[in-house]
């Protein structure tokens, strides 16, 4: 085990000097602390391979914290610098008294490796993969540009405008997908409980049905005999796409097919122009460079037609054309957003620009989820009444022709 010598002040304010044989220099401080001893500087002895293969197999899985939490750790740090805390105090009180037991053992991490030395983004991204190259660079830049609490507040800020965005998509989605999942019991039930019922009930009478009571007939024994066929042939078409989307080929694909999808796909495209010009501005305004800023956005783009166009927008930045000259070339964006970035770039506000595009487009994403919801609810609630009338309609109609015939017979 390697062996560290330390220069530490007690209580009293007179100077004591020692050795400790532990694994880390964290741990070292960590026992100085327990001895009221204030370290003032801690070196290194020896360190022998077997101690850093010890160090190895007992490093443990970094956490992943969820989105709340990390806006949580986020907001409470730079809450805590913003009080005047330096920031190995602030991660001490954080990693003491949080609640959150991810978010105590993550300020742990964090700490550990700012008492070693460590720059704190860097620290960030050995502590978890939550924090992402976008969120590194920021927390770099505000280590070199004192402005750490603000860019961490501008940071939440952002993260939680994301989760929002993601939030109400999928919000918009839901309601939807409930009523088709609704539509389909419907037709489950009518074909394999309520038509049968009616197709027994009738036979009985030996009267000539209504042709739309026979359609209705065959289309359910047709389901009742065949379904499993269908079932199988469902899944094997499920399975497939599983498969091709996979590859790359077929990842690229359908994530552009599915920004031309009627009424999903302007949904979609709104919110990626929302968050893009969101992120980007966020960059830029911290004082990243524009091409790192580009690269470190479309890392961050899930969708992959979308991320190759910006990919392919920084290697035009890099050539020297400005950013919106780079966005043209690469086409697929729309003229009135490269335009707005342009007007930016010729006033030098680049950044108060792009955060202008993101609120005009989260507006937008409003109004197109509002009309989602305006009109894919209705046609799927027609459609379900068109089936309900339908059926009803057969019932009734085969009913009273059975009635009819029973009193001309009588």
């Amino acid at each position: 085990m390697p062996a560290f010598s330390y220069i530490a002040l007690d209580p009293s304010g007179k100077q004591v000097t020692g050795s400790l044989s532990v694994s880390t220099r964290a741990e070292v401080y960590r026992k100085l602390e327990t001895q009221r001893l204030t370290p003032v500087k801690v070196s290194e002895d020896a360190k022998t391979g077997e101690a850093l293969k010890q160090e190895t197999a007992d490093a443990a899985p970094p956490p992943v914290l969820k989105r709340a939490q990390l806006i949580l750790f986020t907001e409470e740090l730079a809450d805590l610098l913003d009080g005047g805390m330096q920031l190995e105090q602030a991660l001490r009180v954080m990693h003491e008294r949080q609640e959150s037991v991810i978010i105590r053992t993550v300020s742990g991490r964090i700490r550990d490796q700012v008492r070693e030395g460590a720059m704190f983004s860097k620290a960030l991204q050995n502590a978890s993969p939550s924090f992402d190259d976008l969120y590194c660079n920021l927390a770099a830049a505000g280590e070199v540009s004192g402005t750490l609490p603000q860019i961490l507040r501008r940071l939440a800020m952002n993260i939680t405008q994301m989760h929002e965005l993601q939030a109400r998509v999928v919000s918009a989605m839901v309601y939807p997908a409930f009523l088709v999942g609704a539509l389909v019991m419907l037709l489950i039930v009518f074909s394999t409980v309520l038509v049968p019922q009616l197709s027994e009930m009738l036979s009985k009478s030996r009267q000539e049905l209504p042709g739309i009571t026979k359609l209705l007939m065959a289309i359910s024994a047709f389901i009742g005999s065949w379904w499993w066929l269908g079932l199988i042939i469902g899944t094997t078409l499920g399975l497939l796409f599983r498969s091709y989307v996979s590859t790359d080929k077929g990842r690229l694909w359908w994530h552009r097919a599915k920004l031309n999808i009627p009424l999903f796909g302007p949904v979609l495209s709104a919110r990626f122009y929302a968050q893009f010009a969101s992120s980007l501005g966020n960059l830029v305004n911290n004082g990243v460079p524009l091409l790192n800023a580009m690269k470190l956005t479309a890392k961050a783009t899930s969708n992959i037609f979308l991320r190759g166009i910006l990919q392919k927008s920084a290697l035009i930045i890099g050539e020297g054309v400005s950013l919106s000259g780079a966005l043209r070339k690469a086409g697929h964006l729309p003229t009135l957003l490269v335009d707005m970035i342009s007007m930016g770039e010729q006033t030098g506000r680049l950044g108060y620009a792009m955060e202008k595009i993101a609120m005009r487009y989260d507006k937008e994403l409003d109004k197109k989820i509002k009309r989602l919801t305006a009109l894919v609810t209705p046609v799927i609630l027609i459609f379900m009444f068109v089936i309900v009338g339908v059926v009803a309609y057969a019932i009734v109609t085969s009913i009273f022709q059975a009635m009819s015939s029973a009193r001309a017979k009588a």
